[in-house]
């Protein structure tokens, strides 16, 4: 059978995830794979018409699509996710209309099932028939226990096709409401103080909801805000994956757009960001995946710890979980401090005026008490995430991330608590002895578990 794989990944036949689509091409020669480096070429594809119609003219002649990228920024690429678009934009949905899908992906584990999830969803919007996803490791491909699961998953990508199998719907179609937010006078002014305020915005609709909601934040203020609209900002592409950065944060693009010095001054340079967008598809637009992926030249360090940052968005958020999970995992691993969405779905124009006052304000407060809530899960496990592969195999080409985790004590393995160490082999030892065990697990171990807060509240 006849398989298009939609390869999403910048450097096209060079991507990790193809060696793994052409592991699948070795093991299953029966079967065609026509791979379409589609974000690798989306300049191309956006001003072509007739190239993106070839596209869609050889998904309508597959049976199957496979969606194949590397995880970029808790999501696909930039230039995928616009490939994403343009299908919508242009009217070809009906191209995808009942096609078998799956999903393959190598990361390093950092909120790849965000990206799989979104995926998942395209293909449901799409109506395609979702067979499953696939996310290794950069190098499963490398053990054989892992070679030996990845024919597996495409023996039932294939299969599904061959015996025409049913597969169930896990997003439900977004609803989209007709309201129109008209704001109200602001009832308050706010002073930012020596506070600098950066809103950050892709707005292209003078008429549009977030237009207002943008206007009326912004006159809460009685000083001008920094307001950037991204697509006035020069960027010349999206992230190459080419890790060029990794020596020392310069990008490749350094001296050819102007993208790392808006965001050195203007965005590190703030102490608040607002950021404003619509729901597009599943995510924000493009331009904003774009924002996000040519951060990457920070790598992996959190260089926008301590701001305070809120969100307004225009469109159903509360019907994209996923979208606002991957939000508020990008703040807390910057270690930044999120104080709200703010959506248009309340569909009251007051109720909206007073959130975004109310959002104005805390930005501010918060700001000035130095407020940051502690990181969840989302925080902490991304953080570990990066600082067990920094540490060992990424250190090389991660230089300078390296050397940022060695500075800012991120390196906090707990196994260097010697006197934690120490405890636990005493007491690992301990229970082994019966009585000891009983005494410590059934009469002891609550009352040792507060003991140390109920010091410091005898204390203070």
């Amino acid at each position: 059978m006849e398989i298009v794989v939609l390869n999403g990944s910048p450097k096209g036949d060079l991507s990790v995830t193809m060696q793994y689509v052409h592991f699948v091409q070795k093991k299953f020669p029966q079967h065609g794979l026509k791979i379409l480096n589609v974000a690798q070429r989306i300049k191309a594809i956006e001003k072509d018409e007739s190239l993106f119609r070839k596209i869609v003219d050889a998904i309508g002649a597959a049976e199957g699509v496979l969606w194949a990228f590397p995880v970029y920024f808790l999501l696909v690429p930039s230039g995928y996710k616009r490939f994403i678009e343009l299908i919508r934009e242009r009217g070809f949905d009906g191209a995808f209309k009942d096609k078998y899908s799956a999903s393959l992906s190598t990361s390093i584990h950092f909120y790849d099932h965000i990206a799989h999830n979104y995926i998942n969803a395209i293909s449901d919007d799409l109506d395609m028939k979702y067979v499953g996803g696939f996310s290794p490791d950069m190098y499963d491909l490398l053990k054989e226990k892992e070679r030996k699961r990845l024919i597996l998953f495409a023996s039932h990508f294939f299969e599904t096709i061959e015996q025409k199998m049913h597969t169930p719907k896990n997003f439900g179609a977004l609803v989209q409401s007709a309201f129109e937010y008209v704001p109200g006078n602001e009832k308050r002014k706010i002073a930012t103080g020596n506070k600098k305020v950066c809103v950050l915005t892709d707005l292209n609709d003078t008429k549009a909801n977030l237009t207002r909601m943008v206007q009326h934040f912004s006159g809460v203020f009685h000083e001008n805000l920094d307001v950037i609209n991204l697509n006035e900002v020069d960027i010349k592409g999206g992230c190459q994956g080419c890790i060029q950065c990794a020596y020392d944060g310069r990008c490749f693009y350094d001296d050819k757009d102007g993208y790392a010095e808006f965001f050195n001054t203007r965005v590190k340079g703030a102490d608040v960001l607002v950021f404003v967008g619509s729901i597009t598809d599943r995510y924000l637009s493009s331009r904003w995946k774009l924002f996000f992926d040519r951060s990457f030249f920070n790598n992996h360090a959190p260089v926008l710890t301590g701001k305070q940052i809120g969100f307004i968005v225009s469109g159903p958020l509360r019907q994209v979980p996923n979208l606002r999970q991957a939000l508020e995992a990008f703040c807390e691993i910057q270690q930044a401090n999120v104080i709200d969405f703010i959506t248009d779905e309340c569909e009251n124009s007051t109720e909206i005026d007073a959130l975004l006052e109310n959002l104005a304000e805390r930005l501010i407060r918060f700001s000035e008490e130095g407020y940051v809530k502690p990181a969840g899960f989302l925080g902490v496990g991304g953080r570990k995430i990066f600082r067990d592969d920094i540490y060992g195999r990424l250190r090389f080409p991660f230089r300078a991330d390296h050397y940022y985790y060695k500075r800012n004590g991120l390196y906090d393995f707990p196994q260097r608590d010697y006197k934690t160490r120490a405890r636990n082999a005493m007491m690992m030892l301990l229970t082994r002895i019966p009585s000891m065990r009983k005494e410590i697990y059934t009469r002891r171990i609550k009352k040792e578990m507060v003991k140390p807060l109920e010091k410091l509240l005898d204390r203070d």
